[in-house]
């Protein structure tokens, strides 16, 4: 009972018959939502082979609370993994606007941050940044699984220090930025 008592924040102090625990309502929401992330995996082209590859038995994500899901109404996070074509971004911003708040995007690969290889065709999009706000970008050609691991770790950190606003359980969502596609 310790070792749990140790990770959560508050004040502990012994009681006859127990341990007492106070913690704010933030965090434990915050830590359910940490501990169950269930991305939307969209793979669009290579790094969708090395976001597989992170759901195999060598990298096991599952022991991280990660649970791939095939619905985007059951999904918290959206993995973007791979070349993003002008023809694929209303499909995109139809499925992020189909996942519950809140929702987060992690963009995989250089092709999804910045059009890579593909930077200059006239239907690439230069980056899923212009069509959805992304919470967390994965460097590579294609990125490892340990660096789909290391992001998701990160969002994990950024999931933790949400606050409830309003009685919502939902961060401010970066709904700004460039929305145009033509670019």
């Amino acid at each position: 009972m310790g070792i749990i008592l140790e990770k959560l924040p508050g004040v502990t102090s012994a009681l006859p018959g127990g341990e007492l625990l106070l913690t704010t309502a933030d965090t434990v929401i915050d830590w359910g939502r940490k501990s169950s992330v269930w991305p939307l995996t969209f793979g669009l082209a290579c790094c969708a082979i090395e976001m597989m590859g992170a759901y195999a038995s060598r990298f096991d994500f599952d022991r991280m609370g990660v649970i791939p899901r095939p619905s985007p109404r059951q999904a918290d996070v959206m993995i973007v993994a791979g070349t993003v074509v002008k023809k694929m971004a209303d499909p995109i911003i139809q499925i992020y606007h189909q996942m519950p708040e809140p929702r987060f995007v992690i963009s995989m690969g250089s092709c999804a941050n910045c059009g890579g290889p593909y930077w200059d065709s006239y239907s690439v999009v230069k980056g899923v940044d212009k069509i959805i706000p992304v919470d967390v970008y994965i460097a590579g050609c294609p990125p490892r699984p340990e660096a789909l691991q290391y992001a998701v770790v990160k969002l994990q950190e950024k999931m933790m220090k949400m606050k409830l606003k309003n009685g919502f359980g939902a961060a401010p969502q970066q709904e700004k930025g460039s929305r145009d596609i033509t670019a």
